[in-house]
């Protein structure tokens, strides 16, 4: 499959958003890689992130090989679509982005060094694009799922934000909201890159190292 570019650079206006559907999409019950549940609940001690970071399928790998990830899932949030499918999404009218959600253990990984990878692993200064990746679907964002995240994740911006200003870069584009409804994406993109070891991914980052 091969990626293409988005058609919209701008969010839709309200009126414009899909319908989309009752049913949600069907996925593995496992994770292609770890093994572990991709769908939940999940045991005490696990916790929760959700990230945007352009094209997901290299994001969820960047994640997956983390000591202390649990599980991830791609999939859809954001917007204001009912379970939107990949086409819908790339169409610019759900208001979608393609993002990861992280299942891991805080004891072995903390949401600091996960916020580290989100700030190296991407530019996040480039607003509704990653790359030669145009569209409102590959948007940097951090989506988050308690006060104590919200805090760490802002705290991490204003850092980062320094860096990249003492670097001559420019100002950080991320959107960053209390975490919204994850749609589950299609099963073939879920570890689309351990099923498609060729496959595209564009993930890289601004070159920045994140202080400290």
């Amino acid at each position: 499959m091969k990626r293409g570019v988005g058609h919209r650079p701008e969010m839709s206006a309200s009126g414009e958003v899909l319908p989309g559907r009752q049913q949600a999409m069907t996925v593995a019950a496992t994770h292609a890689v770890t093994g572990q549940p991709m769908q939940g609940p999940f045991a005490a001690g696990l916790q929760l992130a959700m990230f945007g970071m352009g094209c997901f399928w290299g994001v969820e790998r960047l994640f997956w090989q983390c000591d202390g990830v649990y599980s991830t899932a791609v999939g859809y949030a954001a917007g204001g679509t009912s379970n939107p499918t990949y086409e819908e999404v790339c169409s610019g009218l759900t208001g979608h982005n393609e993002v990861v959600r992280v299942v891991f253990d805080s004891q072995r990984m903390s949401y600091a060094q996960l916020l580290r990878l989100f700030w190296e692993g991407h530019d996040p200064t480039q607003g509704m694009r990653q790359g030669n990746d145009v569209g409102t679907q590959y948007r940097s964002g951090i989506y988050v799922f308690d006060a104590p995240q919200r805090y760490a994740a802002e705290s991490s911006r204003e850092q980062y934000q320094a860096a990249l200003t003492a670097a001559g870069r420019g100002v950080i584009t991320t959107e960053m909201i209390d975490a919204p409804v994850f749609y589950f994406a299609e099963d073939h993109h879920q570890q689309y890159l351990a099923k498609n070891p060729r496959g595209y991914c564009a993930l890289a980052g601004c070159g920045v190292p994140f202080p400290g």
